[in-house]
């Protein structure tokens, strides 16, 4: 089974080209999904950026709706490709091709966080979102659940 979930920010503003051909163009959009790893080893990014790629109509969603910054949730699939560069070296990609994506946070908490442009938590430990990161030194006996 080939089967991805993703959820993050988008790194930047979506790519957005029509197909040349006989038929009817098809919009191929290209967006590179921001991903925070759950834990951090040394040395390392806490960030994945995974690049996606949505096609038709989910294209057209893309360029009509989604934009830098914005929280999405994506399911599609992965998909490995090779090709010749112009110096005859093999070169291979992997990118995620796009079944589905949503809004993954309102429209007034990305236009809120797009104009104060931070994450810094404020007093208290909380972010703007009314939200505090938990800490990793949490014992599971102290969940409720």
């Amino acid at each position: 089974m080939n089967k991805v979930v993703l959820m993050g920010r988008l790194a930047q503003d979506p790519e957005v080209r029509y197909s040349q051909g006989n038929a009817e163009p098809l919009a191929i959009a290209r967006y590179s999904l921001a991903v925070r790893r759950r834990f951090k080893r040394e040395g390392e990014s806490d960030t994945d950026f995974i690049p996606c790629v949505a096609f038709g109509r989910a294209g057209e969603f893309t360029e009509k709706y989604l934009k830098k910054g914005m929280m999405v949730a994506v399911s599609g699939r992965i998909q490995v490709r090779s090709w010749e560069d112009q110096h005859g070296q093999k070169r291979w990609t992997t990118e995620v091709i796009v079944d589905e994506q949503d809004f993954a946070e309102s429209k007034a908490t990305f236009e809120g966080r797009e104009s104060r442009n931070t994450t810094k938590p404020q007093s208290g430990g909380f972010d703007q979102d009314g939200f505090s990161a938990i800490s990793e030194s949490i014992d599971d006996d102290d969940l409720p659940f």
